[in-house]
């Protein structure tokens, strides 16, 4: 089943997991959509650098860490997705408790690990 899945904090750096995560998302059929700070590019997913209001996105994944999540709080919610995903080093408990409120689900969880083994 295609999860439209939106990778906020993408890179173009390989060695990146969210550079990972691009590629094995789309290995697995789901589109991608993507926000950096940077302009960039992986496997034809051009990264947009504001925040773009995208239609029915299934799941957000999270690359910034809680220092850097602060100006997307609206943002994600805005975007009503069924579910976000901290992924490891991005876990942040007052996002968290605003997306209860906005009853949006969230796992603290790896999308690579997620996608591994067909649990995404």
């Amino acid at each position: 089943m295609n999860k439209k899945t939106l990778v906020l904090g993408a890179s173009e750096n390989s060695n990146r997991y969210s550079f990972i995560a691009i590629n094995r998302l789309l290995e697995n059929n789901h589109s991608v959509v993507a926000i950096s700070r940077k302009e960039g590019e992986v496997r034809g997913v051009k990264f947009n650098t504001s925040q773009t209001m995208f239609q029915d996105i299934d799941t957000i994944t999270l690359y910034l860490n809680k220092t850097n999540q602060g100006e997307f709080y609206n943002y994600i919610i805005s975007l009503h997705p069924k579910r976000v995903i901290f992924n490891p080093g991005t876990e942040n408990p007052e996002l968290e408790n605003l997306l209860t409120q906005n009853n949006i689900s969230f796992e603290r969880a790896c999308t690579l690990v997620l996608l591994s083994i067909g649990q995404y």
